[in-house]
C-alpha cells in the first residue's frame, strides 16, 4: 500500500535505494576498520592480507556506490519540479557529495595498504574512521525531517 503522494514505482527506487545505502555504509564502517588493523600490524604476511581485505571491500562497495547515488537521482527525476526546489535535498547532495570525496580518500589508502607504502598510524585511522557516521547522521535528519 502507498503513502499519500507515492507510488508504486518510487516506493521499489526508496526502497533498492535504502538497501545501496545499508550495504555502502557497511563498507565505509569497515574499511577503515581494515585500516586501523594494518596500521597496527609489523607482521608482513598479515600486513599483506588486510590490504587484500581492504582491496576486495572496496571493490565490492564502490558499484554498490554507484548504485545508491543513481537510485538517489531517479527519485529525484520522479518529481524533479519538487526535490529540486527542496533546499534540504541540496544540502543532502552535499553531504552526499562529501561522502563521496571520503571514498575516493578510502581508495587511496586502499592503493597505498597494497603497495605497504601508509604513513599514517592506527590512532589516524581510528578518528578516520568516524567521519562516516558524522556524514550519516547529517544525510538522515535531512532526509526525515527535511528542516528547510
Amino acid at each position: 500500500m502507498c503513502g499519500p503522494g507515492e507510488n508504486v514505482t518510487m516506493l521499489w527506487l526508496k526502497a533498492a535505494h535504502i538497501i545501496a545505502v545499508i550495504c555502502w555504509f557497511a563498507g565505509i564502517f569497515y574499511l577503515p576498520r581494515i585500516l586501523v588493523y594494518f596500521a597496527m600490524s609489523e607482521e608482513p604476511a598479515t600486513r599483506a592480507q588486510l590490504a587484500l581485505m581492504a582491496h576486495k571491500l572496496y571493490r565490492f562497495m564502490t558499484p554498490i556506490a554507484v548504485i545508491a547515488v543513481l537510485l538517489g537521482f531517479a527519485m529525484i527525476m520522479t518529481s524533479p519540479d519538487y526535490y529540486l526546489a527542496a533546499k534540504w535535498l541540496w544540502a543532502k547532495l552535499l553531504a552526499v557529495a562529501g561522502l563521496t570525496v571520503y571514498h575516493a580518500v578510502c581508495g587511496r589508502y586502499v592503493a597505498a595498504a597494497r603497495a605497504d607504502t601508509i604513513e599514517r598510524g592506527h590512532v589516524y585511522f581510528r578518528l578516520f574512521n568516524e567521519i562516516p557516521v558524522l556524514f550519516l547522521l547529517l544525510i538522515v535528519v535531512l532526509t526525515v525531517f527535511k528542516p528547510f
